[in-house]
């Protein structure tokens, strides 16, 4: 299992930063920009993490001639989010897909660091891998990043209009941001959650508070031999932790799923209509 997740970790590595001025790396000459008018992108200074962050924005087809306030929804490793010139192994096709909702939300694609990733999508140092700074990360997006774009956009600043979304070690933090910030993060969609990446997580959510953040987890039976038994395990004690009754989580097991962008592409939008925006 712990092979198979390495081998993800350093393919995701070696997803360069792309900077549209500069000239595209040979191996992607092949693929032509796939991101909808409604992306544009911008770099702000990330003090937490001493670096500067490449952000994603997705504006829905009206936003220009509408007056009204819209959800906002963090993700990570904005590279596989929009567009098939920056993704490794396809895009999540998220333009696309809210287009044809005509949903009203706005999303907001955080850059992985590439070597950075592991160290900034994990909440807890791991004996062989290391990682553990997610608290700098989100602090980023929660004081920086966060006010910046509720200045700059019309959005509803709530809790229950704000989600974070994410997969692997983006799923693992943000579960964990729902824990850390459920003040800021009402809602989370936690895919292919990487929480064998230490057991610190499980600790955490036993330890926490009523938990009133709704959270839609999805994986595949087909990813590891673990991440079923993981994702049933969280969910226990999630139900432990607040009555089932509430229905503030939803599970999604795809049968022969496995961990990759189409897994995900294919469910987001199951997540965000249950979501709610």
């Amino acid at each position: 299992m712990i092979q198979r997740y390495l081998l993800l970790l350093f393919i995701l590595f070696l997803i360069p930063e792309i900077n549209a001025q500069e000239p595209r790396p040979s191996v992607r000459t092949s693929k032509q920009r796939t991101a909808s008018k409604q992306v544009s992108t911008f770099t702000i200074e990330a003090p937490q993490l001493q670096s500067t962050k490449k952000i994603w924005v997705y504006l829905p087809q009206n936003y220009a001639t509408s007056k009204r306030k819209l959800s906002v929804i963090y993700m990570h490793d904005a590279q596989n989010l929009f567009d098939a010139t920056t993704s490794y192994s396809g895009e999540w096709n998220i333009d696309e897909k809210l287009d044809s909702l005509k949903a009203p939300v706005i999303v907001i694609g955080v850059e992985h660091g590439n070597e950075k990733r592991i160290d900034e999508l994990t909440p807890f140092k791991n004996e062989k891998y290391g990682g553990g700074k997610a608290d700098r990360y989100l602090e980023f997006i929660v004081k920086t990043l966060k006010p910046h774009i509720d200045k700059t956009f019309r959005t509803k600043t709530d809790k229950k209009n704000t989600i974070i979304m994410g997969s692997s070690l983006g799923g693992l933090t943000s579960y964990y941001a729902v824990l850390k910030y459920p003040e800021i993060f009402g809602k989370a969609g936690v895919f292919s959650p990487s929480f064998w990446f230490t057991k610190d997580i499980y600790d955490l959510t036993e330890k926490s508070k009523k938990i009133k953040s709704k959270i839609y987890f999805l994986c595949g039976d087909n990813e590891s031999e673990d991440m079923v038994t993981d994702l049933n395990k969280m969910e226990y004690l999630l139900n432990s932790n607040r009555c089932s009754c509430l229905n503030l989580n939803e599970k999604k097991i795809v049968k022969g799923g496995q961990h990759n962008e189409k897994l995900w592409r294919d469910g987001f939008v199951k997540a965000v209509l249950w979501l709610g925006y």
